[in-house]
């Protein structure tokens, strides 16, 4: 009896030498990381807002890192098939997504995901939060929200309000703002943002909430007009133009970008790429050309990047089913 005692304490003994040395061995591979190029997944064409900050702060964490920051083009399914890659993904630093409004906005679109974003994708670091522009073609009679807002109470049904896909930042930015106005503007989605501008700089559509990146030019040349920001505090790219908040209290839409990893990623991986991100986003350079896209910086801690994921997942769950949207 007390030889099989023995025998069932040394098993017990070896099992937790095991798990011991699996354990030393994934924290002395966590402080060596990273030995090989890393796969950072964009679940957008390459040439769009995403891949451009995507591959700016990449080439910062290749120089730092020692290691390639590959960025991967992974389009579909609004932005899905890059999410789902990710999530099925080692947790080991390897392969890391842009983290991005759609994740937000696609847990309420989607009647069926096969992942849960915010229980799957360990939040990494923010980066910025980019404005919407609020922005008319010259034609329209408004050169105010209150003006605009006056004007399409008196033409109820026949302003068109484009977007660059249904379930888009740019959609549901114009659906908070006619849940929290009462307007009524006819959706008019288009596949992207160069189809849709097209359209509003020739008077077909009227109004748009666009990401300021794509906009900013016609803005500043005076080819739209801008009569506010979307965010909650002016931009330093347009600084002249207001927000929405000054005429509708409350208001709050923006694009805002990020890191995540798999669930279960090592936390020191996750510190590490947080630093290094946060030292990018500080850097003056980097700095400048992230403000010149309207950026606004959100660097912090994983914890409160993670904070931003949920509560942005909160918000634009009231806005997908109040609007009715649901994914082509």
């Amino acid at each position: 009896m007390n030889s099989c005692k023995n025998f069932i304490r040394l098993g017990a003994l070896c099992a937790l030498s095991v798990v011991g040395m699996n354990m030393g061995v994934n924290s002395a591979a966590a402080l060596d990381y990273p030995t090989k190029p890393v796969r950072w997944i964009v679940g957008y064409p390459a040439g769009g807002s995403t891949d451009i900050l995507a591959r700016l702060i990449g080439q910062w964490l290749s120089a730092r890192l020692g290691q390639q920051f590959i960025i991967e083009n992974r389009p579909g399914a609004g932005n899905n098939l890059g999410t789902e890659q990710v999530v099925r993904a080692a947790p080991d630093g390897y392969t890391i997504l842009l983290v991005n409004p759609a994740n937000a906005i696609n847990t309420t679109l989607y009647e069926k995901l096969s992942f849960n974003f915010v229980r799957d994708i360990a939040p990494v670091a923010g980066l910025i939060r980019v404005p919407n522009v609020m922005e008319v073609n010259p034609s329209v009679p408004a050169k105010t929200v209150p003006e605009f807002i006056a004007y399409a109470k008196a033409n109820p049904g026949k302003i068109n309000m484009a977007s660059s896909g249904n379930g888009t930042s740019i959609h549901m930015s114009g659906e908070l703002f006619k849940m929290m106005t009462g307007l009524a503007m006819q959706h008019v989605p288009y596949r992207g943002s160069a189809p849709m501008l097209t359209d509003l700089l020739a008077g077909q559509v009227q109004v748009t909430f666009d990401n300021m990146p794509s906009s900013i030019e016609h803005v500043r040349a005076g080819r739209l007009r801008a009569l506010a920001v979307t965010t909650a505090m002016r931009s330093e790219a347009l600084p002249d133009v207001p927000i929405v908040a000054d005429f509708v209290p409350g208001y709050e839409a923006s694009a805002w970008f990020g890191l995540g990893a798999p669930k279960g990623t090592p936390p020191e991986i996750i510190e590490l790429l947080n630093k290094e991100v946060n030292a990018a986003v500080a850097d003056p350079n980097i700095r400048a050309r992230l403000v010149d896209m309207g950026g606004m910086m959100i660097n912090g801690t994983p914890a409160e990047f993670g904070k931003i994921i949920v509560e942005e997942t909160e918000k634009w769950a009231k806005v997908v089913k109040f609007s009715g949207a649901k994914a082509e």
